[in-house]
């Protein structure tokens, strides 16, 4: 092993600290880029700014629980959650217009949709573990 590669053991980490931080780190866009979100949110939702907060809430406690031994928990939490945001996402793409200083383009926000499997998927790849720890989470 050359002496910059880290130990085997440390991989299975990695795909984990990268979901946490990615959902702890959006969860907290949720408090500091408010008015973004609520401008997402579909109309037919009530209490568009308490459901931001509940969201961003949510994000950061799955990212939060992945990197701690609740890693199965935030498997299901995480995926839950992407599945229950869908509607928003799919609202925007169906309806840029009703989303105020929107400003990007038609054809990305229909390429974001499929991405939300493929969060799924690393959700579930990175929360499995490996060896002991995996039987642990599962």
């Amino acid at each position: 092993m050359a002496a910059s590669e880290p130990p085997s053991s440390s991989r299975p980490r990695r795909p984990r600290q990268a979901l946490g931080a990615f959902f702890i780190s959006s969860g907290t866009l949720h408090f500091t880029h408010t008015r973004y979100y609520v401008a997402i949110m579909p109309p037919y939702l009530p209490a568009h700014r308490e459901l931001v907060y509940i969201s961003g809430v949510a994000e950061i406690a799955g990212g939060a629980a992945a990197l701690s031994p609740l890693r199965r928990a935030a498997r299901w939490w995480l995926t839950l959650l992407l599945i229950a945001v869908f509607p928003a996402n799919l609202h925007m793409a169906l309806h840029p217009d009703q989303v105020e200083g929107l400003k990007l383009p038609r054809w990305l926000l229909w390429a974001r949709l499929p991405l939300q499997p493929l969060c799924i998927a690393w959700v579930w790849m990175a929360t499995r573990g490996t060896g002991a720890a995996a039987a642990a989470t599962r």
